[in-house]
């Protein structure tokens, strides 16, 4: 399997774990001149939260892919926190920080797949 398949299959399980929310994970591989070729978006609904998404994200990734961010920033706000995996960027947000920045109307020329919600 691709690598950046299974990544974000793992980075995908590690959200969900912490009840992250509203996951779309955007294609960007066919678009030109972009810092990466997936995007992975999703919100928790408080700071705390956000950092459990964040530890649980890194240490899933991790565990099951050997990979690990080359960086990870915002988690001193905990509103937006961005983790660098090189092809695959996560962002982690909270409701109205992701509702202002809109990365999904940024990226629109994107394909994007809205991972269905876990009950």
């Amino acid at each position: 399997m691709n690598i950046s398949k299974e990544l974000i299959r793992q980075i995908t399980k590690g959200i969900q774990d912490k009840k992250g929310s509203h996951i779309v994970v955007a294609d960007l591989s066919d678009i030109n001149d972009t810092i990466c070729n997936y995007f992975i978006i999703c919100q928790g609904n408080s700071p705390t939260q956000l950092l459990a998404i964040t530890d649980s994200v890194k240490e899933t990734a991790q565990k099951e892919t050997g990979l690990k961010p080359i960086a990870t920033i915002g988690v001193q706000n905990a509103q937006w926190v961005a983790m660098d995996y090189g092809d695959v960027i996560v962002h982690i947000f909270l409701p109205e920080i992701r509702e202002f920045y809109d990365l999904e109307h940024l990226w629109a020329d994107a394909k994007l797949e809205h991972v269905p919600e876990l009950d």
